[in-house]
């Protein structure tokens, strides 16, 4: 509403300001008119839409955009209000009689009404205090045991807790601890060619118990990341998000984060 009242006053401008029958003149012929009304109505309405884009108000030599672009709107009603009852005002080159608003004057008055009715509403209404630019929602928090955006096969995920050690009590399930303090000497791998690793199955395979015997301790599930801590041949013994180990004996078209 205030920038199509604003690009209205912007075409009133231009439009005869008198109706005299024989010479035609607009606003920008009368300089006080103009700045007053015209151009006056236009800056308010630029420093509304300017004040509501805004993520936070902004101030310049103590007073609010959105504040001073209201009264500006209003300031340009009220001068559009008074030029209309008297058109010429102090100039005496026509007949008064014979001279009224013009085209220019008549739309200028509604917009700079429509103009100042948007800026002093939109405060006081509830539909218009919508902002003008979406605020970036946050993002959501991820649900439990919920992997980084790409699901299965995503790479992103580094391991940052060392070999073997398990959740501190308090520590939400599958949250990576805080880095060490600056100074720490950060954990080694174990000795050998095997550097622990990253990975996650394709389809849902069983962990086996350590001690070789058949009882399964877990169930791996594909889009989720264990930890592979050993390698025994080509198996490979895995560490569960939640601490447990055991062997994984079908390590075939397991993708490596």
């Amino acid at each position: 509403m205030v920038i199509g009242a604003a690009v209205v006053l912007f075409i009133a401008s231009f439009l005869d300001t008198f109706d005299t029958g024989s010479d035609s003149t607009n606003a920008w012929d009368n300089l006080g008119l103009v700045m007053s009304m015209y151009v006056g109505g236009i800056i308010g309405a630029v420093l509304i839409v300017v004040a509501r884009a805004l993520p936070k108000p902004r101030k310049v030599v103590g007073l609010d955009l959105g504040q001073v672009g209201v009264a500006l709107a209003v300031f340009a009603a009220w001068t559009a209000f008074w030029s209309i009852l008297d058109p010429l005002g102090a100039f005496d080159d026509f007949d008064r009689f014979d001279v009224g608003a013009g085209a220019g004057l008549v739309l200028g008055l509604i917009a700079a009404l429509l103009l100042a009715a948007g800026a002093i509403a939109t405060p006081l209404v509830p539909a218009l205090q919508a902002a003008l630019v979406p605020v970036p929602k946050p993002a959501a928090p991820q649900p439990y045991g919920a992997q980084p955006p790409g699901g299965y096969g995503y790479p992103g995920a580094q391991p940052q807790q060392p070999y073997g050690a398990q959740p501190q009590p308090g520590q939400p399930f599958g949250q990576q601890q805080p880095p060490a303090p600056q100074g720490a000497a950060a954990p080694q791998p174990p000795a050998g060619d095997f550097s622990p690793f990253w990975f996650a199955v394709p389809v849902a395979r069983p962990l086996f118990a350590e001690d070789g015997s058949p009882n399964q301790i877990a169930e791996l599930a594909p889009g989720t990341w264990y930890l592979a801590v050993e390698q025994r041949g080509a198996a490979l013994v895995a560490q569960t998000q939640d601490g447990r180990r055991g062997v994984l004996q079908d390590s075939s078209g397991i993708q490596r984060g």
